[in-house]
């Protein structure tokens, strides 16, 4: 198959899971091209099957905001009919749904049908996608899909709660790659972190409110009153200076390193004790897996798809938002006893290789030749479009 990928080139869930996604597609003989307009972080190094496609958006001084998805659409156009595209998917609703509906419509135009798969990440339903600004627009172009996914169980019913849908939506599961995270010997890291033998406390995300990360720093005082610990914090974004604020409050700047943006998270996760993710909405949990791949048990909240992947009492512990007490006894729990931790790295690793991305790609594969015949069988659909 020739497949177009559409996603936002960050760090965040939505993006990696798009990059791993295609890259993964295209050892597995799919051609992949992706169309954004940065180079994703993961898409580092040449690749076979795999290509990038820039989207240049012209800066005129008649627009205080130049019109990206006017720019998006026309690749999408472009892209298609030039490199034979069977199929687009796009990550995260806003706005690539709605841009890939107008570049299906302007192709039709011309004779071409492109059948578009749109995937629900979370935030582009339950926080973004509710706002009255853009719910009519999501809602029709989600409608509009030829196909849609949703990452977990919990963001299906959370969409189909909020939004009048009459598309059929297919749980596809986010996905680890175990050729990356997998825990190795990083001892190295792990001596200058903790050099007095402390556990270990890590919490990666984008800094922004819905992942509290002020609970992960209060979590962690509490603990290393008890355990000797030290705390990494992975990421950046608009919460940090509250959190440097906050740890200079609590005393407890000694313990905690603030490590900002970091691809090679996987090296920080080897050396990692137990991970924290007191998210008050999470649609998956996509950093929780990769720490669980790398056999660190997981300390989170029961919001959203949290449950889906961290099993409570086995793979880590579930705890209500905000309840900073019960998150401080249960990382107590794991990582105070050197027997009891290593069972739980045992089962957060078992738990995580139900996601493997090679369990998971057929399923993707099976799901676009499905759409695709659908769209060349169904020719009323097609006509109905043209209208």
């Amino acid at each position: 198959m020739k497949i177009g990928i559409v996603c936002y080139p960050t760090y965040g869930g939505s993006g990696v899971v798009a990059t791993e996604l295609g890259m993964g597609l295209a050892r597995r003989g799919h051609q992949v091209h992706f169309i954004t307009y940065k180079q994703p972080p993961r898409l580092s190094a040449f690749q076979e099957n795999v290509y990038y496609h820039e989207v240049n958006n012209a800066d005129y001084p008649l627009f205080e905001y130049a019109p990206y998805e006017t720019a998006l659409a026309s690749k999408l156009v472009n892209v298609v009919k030039y490199e034979e595209l069977d199929i687009l998917h796009v990550h995260y609703a806003i706005p690539h749904a709605n841009v890939a509906y107008l570049a299906k419509k302007i192709l039709l135009a011309e004779g071409r049908y492109i059948p578009v798969v749109t995937t629900l990440h979370g935030t582009d339903i339950t926080l973004v996608g509710k706002d009255a600004s853009f719910a009519p627009v999501v809602q029709f172009s989600i409608n509009k899909s030829d196909g849609v996914t949703a990452v977990s169980k919990s963001l299906k019913v959370d969409t189909l709660n909020h939004f009048n849908i009459n598309k059929d939506i297919e749980v596809i599961y986010n996905f680890i790659d175990f050729a990356r995270f997998q825990r190795s010997n990083k001892e190295h890291f792990r001596k200058a972190i903790a050099p007095d033998g402390e556990r270990i406390l890590i919490h990666v995300s984008n800094f922004r409110k819905v992942k509290r990360v002020p609970d992960v720093i209060k979590v962690f005082k509490k603990v290393n009153e008890i355990v000797p610990s030290k705390l990494i914090l992975v990421g950046d974004g608009p919460e940090r200076t509250k959190c440097e604020e906050l740890c200079r409050e609590l005393q407890v700047c000694e313990g905690v390193r603030f490590l900002g943006k970091q691809d090679a998270v996987e090296e920080l996760l080897a050396v990692a004790d137990l991970f924290i993710l007191p998210s008050s909405s999470e649609s998956f949990g996509l950093a929780a897996l990769e720490a669980m791949a790398c056999q660190v048990p997981v300390l989170s909240t029961n919001a959203g798809g949290l449950p889906e992947i961290n099993i409570h009492g086995k793979t880590g512990y579930l705890s209500d938002v905000e309840d900073i007490q019960d998150m401080a006894m249960n990382a107590i729990k794991i990582i105070s006893d050197e027997k009891t931790l290593n069972e739980f790295r045992k089962n957060a690793l078992e738990q995580a290789q139900t996601f493997d991305l090679e369990n998971i790609l057929p399923h993707y594969e099976n799901y676009y030749q499905h759409i695709i015949d659908t769209c060349v069988y169904d020719r009323v659909a097609l006509t109905s479009e043209q209208g």
